[in-house]
């Protein structure tokens, strides 16, 4: 926007000096002819007395002496044929000056100034002058070059006052920019300084009215959200008691482990709906620690659908910058699209690789598969909400890393959850 205002003004103010000085150029060349022309004239009539009383030698010496003091060549033309002074050939001009018409003609050389003298015995006189092409021109291209260089510095200088006009619209705009860009990266507390022309003033205010609004908006979601969540108490308090009332050990224990996963969900959801996340807060865990935990759950699922879980996680511990509870959800969700998408018995594995700066998790199943392809809150490519994946494509971006989706190189689908690892400090020494 800078830029395209500032070569604006280049063009509006290159198209004015145009229309300026192209006009003031041929008034400077036109006046600077006439001068010269002038000129010529008023040093010929200097020589009308003597032409028009004196004997034709002391016309003769007179011209001779005016040429040698002005530099001009002048030709006196007598009635009788002599021709006096500079070596010239009798014009036309000359012809019609002898009729008595002084007169200033164009010629091939210049301009032909012809003064025509009366008052001689035999007949009328003329003195003739030449203005050569280089008097005309004198001075006028030292004018022009003025005018030009005069022009550029009044265009420079409207570059100049233009730019910082132009800035002074700039900078509100970057501002708005600036802010609208933090708000969409959740920093809700970010507010822009009013400033610039009236219009901008008034959309920085409305976009501090939208941000101050989102803010309200989502404290009450998030309460909302948290009290419904402490409603989601009392029904779990009941299924944990129904699920520890069961005869069978291994149908009770499987129940409350359920229950058990259900109330860490909604303690998770309490805790977001109250605060920020706990990436965004700093927030770590032991990913090892995690998942392996995430996987012995799964796992009794696993073998009561009759599928084959292979497992190779690196040993802890392996912090990364994201909560537990975010990455437990984050595991829940790949792990339950295995069993939702996948048919019974269908093997599956899961392998955690810690490298320098980053952790891996990968799960993949040798099931029908899943196109790759950007994860979208709420799409699906297999019937379902499409929620799990955008949990595990949120978790992953709040952690520092993202999410993929490749096919398994034995067929099958794979995800890869990439997280940043956190440094641990060192311990402090004593010593």
């Amino acid at each position: 926007m800078r830029r395209r205002l500032t070569l604006l003004v280049a063009a509006v103010g290159v198209l004015v000096m145009v229309a300026f000085l192209v006009p003031l150029a041929v008034l400077v060349r036109t006046v600077a002819a006439d001068r010269a022309t002038a000129q010529a004239t008023a040093d010929a009539q200097r020589l009308v007395t003597v032409t028009g009383t004196a004997d034709p030698r002391t016309i003769g010496s007179t011209v001779d002496q005016f040429a040698a003091d002005t530099g001009r060549e002048v030709t006196v033309f007598l009635a009788d044929g002599a021709a006096l002074g500079a070596r010239a050939p009798r014009t036309p001009a000359v012809a019609l000056a002898a009729r008595g018409q002084s007169l200033t003609v164009e010629s091939a050389t210049g301009r032909e100034v012809v003064v025509a003298v009366q008052g001689r015995p035999e007949g009328t006189a003329v003195i003739r002058t030449v203005v050569t092409r280089a008097e005309l021109g004198a001075g006028v291209t030292h004018a022009w070059l003025v005018l030009s260089l005069l022009g550029a510095l009044l265009v420079l200088i409207g570059l100049i006052v233009a730019d910082r006009l132009a800035a002074t619209l700039v900078r509100p705009v970057s501002a708005l920019s600036a802010v609208s860009h933090r708000l969409a990266n959740a920093e809700l507390d970010a507010r822009v300084e009013p400033a610039g022309p009236p219009e901008l003033r008034e959309v920085a205010g409305a976009l501090n009215h939208l941000a101050e609004r989102i803010q309200v908006l989502l404290r009450e979601e998030r309460e909302q959200v948290a009290d419904l969540s402490h409603r989601l108490r009392t029904p779990l308090t009941a299924l944990r008691l129904e699920a520890e009332s069961l005869r069978d050990p291994d149908d009770a224990a499987r129940l409350t482990a359920a229950v058990d996963g259900l109330e860490r969900a909604v303690t998770g959801v309490i805790r977001r709906a109250r605060w920020r996340s706990t990436a965004a807060a700093g927030g770590s865990c032991d990913a090892a620690a995690v998942v392996a935990e995430r996987v012995t759950f799964w796992s009794v699922l696993a073998e009561d659908t009759g599928r084959t879980v292979t497992v190779d996680l690196a040993s802890g511990p392996l912090p990364v910058r994201l909560g537990g509870d975010e990455l437990a959800a984050a595991v829940d969700a790949l792990l339950g699209n295995v069993f939702a998408h996948t048919p019974d018995g269908t093997p599956f594995t899961v392998r955690l690789v810690a490298e320098s700066d980053r952790v891996t998790l990968t799960v993949a199943d040798a099931g029908p598969g899943l196109p790759p392809g950007p994860v979208r809150r709420g799409a699906s490519r297999a019937g379902s909400t499409g929620l799990g994946l955008d949990i595990a494509e949120r978790a992953a971006r709040a952690g520092g890393g993202r999410l993929e989706l490749t096919g398994a190189p034995g067929g099958g689908a794979e995800v890869v959850l990439t997280l940043s690892a956190r440094v641990l400090n060192p311990p402090l020494s004593l010593g």
